[in-house]
């Protein structure tokens, strides 16, 4: 049974949220403060976050980097804004995904449930180390390490490393990237894509790696390797 952590203030909306996931067995908790929402976070440790936006006194967006400095957990945005820059600004601070309101909770728990499987599922596989233009991925801690340093990665920004090293030098297309990352392509944009793409990128460029990370218009992108002087 999963746990979750609910952080919503609309209390109709929490208490309908809390009803319909407990009728999926899991199990959601809320904040006993918005103003303590770390500490009730680093208590629980919970399997998922789901967070709204509009909060009391701190939003959504500054707890989300507040989680985000301790942990990797999956978080789910919810919002009643419907600006673009709501959704590109949560994949830039490492959200999972973004729910808008009003929304069919048959689409919440659906995203909720490929999140968590993948998630649980990519957690069991062996572990594995993989070199890349002479830097170590640790798919188990979500580490890229090479002689600039180690840079942490999300969930989503590892998984989306590791299906474009398995066909490194070969385009892989949105589709399936999409396809393997959200297991339903209904239920995730072409821009979420977009932005994740582009903040693994950036991030690699910390280990001079980002430039590996092309992007082939109309098809798709490729993680291309670069022989060493030694094969």
């Amino acid at each position: 049974m999963s746990n979750i952590l609910l952080i919503e203030d609309d209390t109709s909306l929490f208490q309908e949220i809390e009803e319909r996931l407990s009728s999926w067995d899991y199990e959601v908790y809320g904040v006993s403060s918005f103003n303590e929402i770390m500490q009730d976070f680093t208590s629980l440790k919970p399997d998922l976050v789901i967070i709204d936006i509009q909060l009391p006194k701190y939003d959504g967006f500054h707890w989300c980097r507040m989680i985000r400095t301790h942990s990797n957990v999956p978080i789910i945005f919810l919002s009643s804004r419907d600006h673009p820059t709501d959704m590109v600004m949560s994949m830039q601070l490492g959200a999972d995904d973004y729910v808008q309101k009003p929304f069919h909770f048959d689409v919440l728990i659906a995203k909720i449930q490929a999140i968590l499987r993948r998630v649980y599922d990519y957690n069991t596989e062996q572990i594995e180390l993989r070199t890349w233009n002479s830097a170590t991925l640790d798919y188990a801690k979500n580490t890229v390490t090479n002689q600039k340093g180690t840079i942490e990665l999300t969930k989503n920004e590892m998984y989306i490393l590791k299906v474009l090293i398995e066909r490194k030098n070969e385009i892989v297309s949105r589709e399936e990237i999409i396809q393997r990352l959200w297991d339903d392509e209904r239920f995730i944009s072409d821009n979420t894509l977009t932005v994740n793409v582009n903040r693994l990128r950036k991030r690699l460029d910390e280990l001079a790696l980002g430039r590996f990370i092309e992007t082939k218009v109309g098809q798709g992108y490729q993680a291309k390797e670069v022989a060493q002087p030694n094969d």
